[in-house]
């Protein structure tokens, strides 16, 4: 049996630049699809949706934009799900990690992927646990890259937290 490497990313969204994340899902055109990408030990790197679609050992490397990319899609699904929904997403943070196993003879495959959503949404009738991991499941079943790997993506969402009210 080979070596196993893991990788750890954050993906956050709303990105850093705008802390208090505007109005949040209030609609599928208010929200800001940009959202930050961090390596541990690593800038920060800025993402958002595509606007259309020689090894730098400084800059982040597939293995960890792969894993990245994963989080990224599923997210970037559930906020266009959760705005679809009324529900208002406030914030999301997804610890992701994934695994990779390199033979002997130097070839290697991603053996598995775990998305840990962790979302802050307003209070209303689809703030629940339940309501929100069926939100996960359709984001999943939807992710363009989710479906295009061959191995296993698993989703193990947090339980919901509300939002504080302003005071």
């Amino acid at each position: 049996m080979g070596a196993h490497h893991n990788y750890a990313v954050t993906v956050a969204w709303p990105d850093a630049a705008d802390p208090g994340g505007g109005p949040g899902t209030t609609s599928y055109t208010s929200y800001s699809r940009d959202h930050t990408v961090v390596v541990a030990g690593k800038p920060p790197l800025l993402g958002s949706a595509d606007p259309a679609f020689r090894g730098d050992p400084a800059r982040h490397n597939p293995e960890e934009l792969f894993v990245a990319s994963l989080a990224q899609c599923h997210m970037l699904w559930f906020l266009h799900l959760a705005a679809e929904h009324g529900l208002v997403v406030r914030e999301y943070v997804d610890e992701t990690t994934g695994t990779m196993r390199v033979e002997s003879r130097g070839e290697g495959q991603f053996t598995d992927v775990t998305l840990r959503p962790r979302v802050t949404v307003d209070a209303g009738p689809d703030a629940t646990d339940e309501a929100v991991a069926a939100l996960h499941h359709r984001a999943h079943a939807l992710c363009f890259i989710a479906r295009s790997v061959n191995f296993s993506v698993l989703v193990e969402p947090a339980p919901v937290r509300l939002a504080t009210p302003a005071a």
